[in-house]
C-alpha cells in the first residue's frame, strides 16, 4: 500500500454468495473488484492492474487454469501474486496450482483470519507454506 491508498484485489468466482461473501469480509482493508468469470477477469485485470488475484479454479467457458495462464502471459500482469480459491483439494490439482506458480493456494470454505493474513502475506511477498 503506498501514500495510504488501498491495495486493490481482484476476485474471480463463478459462485455469485461466494463473491459477495468474500467482498464483504476483504473491502474495509482493500479496493475490490469482482466478476464471475475468466474473460471478464482478464480485461479487468488489465485495466485495473490488481495487486493480488484471488481465482477459483471450476467455472464455466474459461477455468481458473486457462485464466491464470493468460493473466500470467501479459507482462504487466506476471509479477502479480494469484492465489487459488477452491473446491477441489485433490494434491495433485494443488501441486499443479504451485508448479505454474500460484502464489498460494486455499480450499473453501475459507476461514477469516487465516485467509486474511494469507492474502496479506502474499501481498508482502512472503513465502506461503502450504
Amino acid at each position: 500500500m503506498e501514500n495510504g491508498k488501498k491495495n486493490t484485489l481482484l476476485i474471480v468466482d463463478d459462485d455469485k454468495p461466494n463473491l459477495m461473501m468474500l467482498s464483504q469480509i476483504l473491502r474495509p482493508e482493500y479496493d475490490i473488484r469482482v466478476t464471475s468469470n475468466g474473460r471478464t477477469a482478464i480485461e479487468l485485470a488489465e485495466k485495473y492492474q490488481p495487486d493480488l488475484i484471488l481465482m477459483d479454479i471450476l467455472m464455466p467457458d474459461m477455468d481458473g487454469w486457462e485464466t491464470f495462464g493468460r493473466l500470467k502471459a501479459l507482462s504487466l500482469l506476471h509479477e502479480v501474486p494469484i492465489l487459488f480459491l477452491s473446491t477441489v483439494t485433490e494434491q495433485s490439482e494443488i501441486d499443479r496450482a504451485y508448479e505454474m506458480g500460484a502464489t498460494d493456494f486455499l480450499t473453501k470454505p475459507i476461514e477469516g483470519d487465516d485467509f486474511k493474513t494469507r492474502i496479506k502475506k502474499a501481498l508482502e511477498g512472503q513465502a506461503v507454506s502450504n
